[in-house]
């Protein structure tokens, strides 16, 4: 992944502007790297596999409400990918790995690798290209959370029509705000409507997600679910992300989290932490939950409306001072190899019981 610059002292935590576009919300990174180069446009080789590019066709939700409402009246878009299928192997398990506000980065290519060595096809995806963005860090609201939850279901729907993928295990593994991406597709209040009721991911593995939007129903139906996080993560809160998991077990899912001492945010990355001074984040901010409509509900009004966009929540976020400046990301001594094994153990798991 390119550099974010040497470590630097850790910025005293200020108050944010009171403007949308500053807010960099939780689990993601700050504005020292972007992608300039569409994915697409590359010739790319993971574990001597090369890559096959791909057209998935989306849509650009203004919110969850109109995903789940009106999914075939949301602006289009077809957004880019690359897949990779590993020789030899009948029908593997196939992971879609969804990057965060950077977009795709070493770190995503270095996994997406790491499966494709270990048997899987993996798919590669690229929210940004299509829709000419190159980093969400300082304005999120390029495009919606929504919208990216519509992007890992599209990719959905696009692999199970292949013959050479075993349409029943396709898993979503998500980074950051491709982590909240995954865990909002595999909820079957959004993936019913969009996808049908028979179509959905057969498991989640969402690495230190932002779980700051959650649906009342967190309903997974049979999507096996895993997050890992760092207990320093200064991006996310670990504490929503608990709640998350405990809310799927209640619901009866098979949902498990693994909390790492001592990580902070993207401790998957190959290099040492240090703070981002510029980073805005919110980690303190309440969440917003998610009627079965996909309206959203405000924490300070309690009650579902489905004109609210992820800018107005985000403007409601700053004016309740829950914004402060300065963040850390990085991974030390063997956490990379930690997530490594992780993931793979994972991916193992809910795939060999399919």
């Amino acid at each position: 992944m390119a550099s974010c610059g040497g470590p630097v002292e850790k910025a005293r935590p200020e108050r944010l502007p009171s403007s949308p576009d500053h807010l960099v919300h939780p689990g993601e990174l700050g504005s020292v790297a972007v992608q300039t180069e569409r994915f697409r446009d590359r010739l790319i080789t993971y574990a001597g596999v090369q890559g096959e590019r791909l057209t998935i066709p989306s849509a650009n939700p203004i919110n969850h409400h109109q995903a789940i409402n009106d999914p075939t009246g949301c602006e289009p878009i077809d957004i880019d990918a690359q897949l990779f299928v590993p020789p030899g192997v009948d029908r593997p398990p196939t992971v879609i790995v969804v990057p965060g506000s950077l977009g795709v980065g070493p770190n995503h290519e270095q996994h997406t690798e790491t499966l494709v060595a270990a048997g899987f096809a993996a798919c590669l995806l690229d929210p940004f290209g299509a829709r000419s963005v190159e980093s969400t860090v300082a304005k999120q609201t390029h495009y919606s959370f929504a919208a990216s939850a519509f992007d890992v279901l599209a990719a959905l729907r696009v692999l199970r029509e292949r013959e050479d993928l075993d349409p029943a295990r396709i898993a979503g593994q998500g980074h950051s705000r491709g982590g909240s991406a995954v865990t909002i597709a595999a909820n079957r209040r959004f993936a019913d409507p969009i996808v049908g009721a028979d179509i959905g991911l057969a498991a989640v593995y969402a690495v230190y997600p932002w779980c700051g939007q959650q649906f009342v129903d967190a309903d997974l139906g049979s999507a096996v679910y895993r997050a890992i996080i760092g207990e320093k993560d200064e991006w996310c809160s670990v504490q929503e992300v608990q709640a998350q998991v405990n809310a799927l077990r209640q619901r009866g899912s098979d949902a498990t989290i693994r909390i790492v001492a001592d990580a902070h945010h993207s401790f998957d990355r190959l290099e040492e932490p240090h703070t981002i001074a510029e980073a805005s984040v919110a980690p303190g901010a309440p969440t917003v939950m998610l009627d079965d409509d996909g309206a959203m509900i405000l924490p300070t009004v309690g009650a579902p409306d489905p004109t609210i966009t992820d800018r107005d929540a985000f403007v409601a976020a700053i004016s309740g001072g829950h914004g402060r400046l300065g963040a850390a990301i990085g991974g030390v001594g063997q956490q990379p190899a930690l997530f490594t094994a992780d993931m793979l153990a994972f991916h193992r798991s809910w795939s060999g019981r399919i």
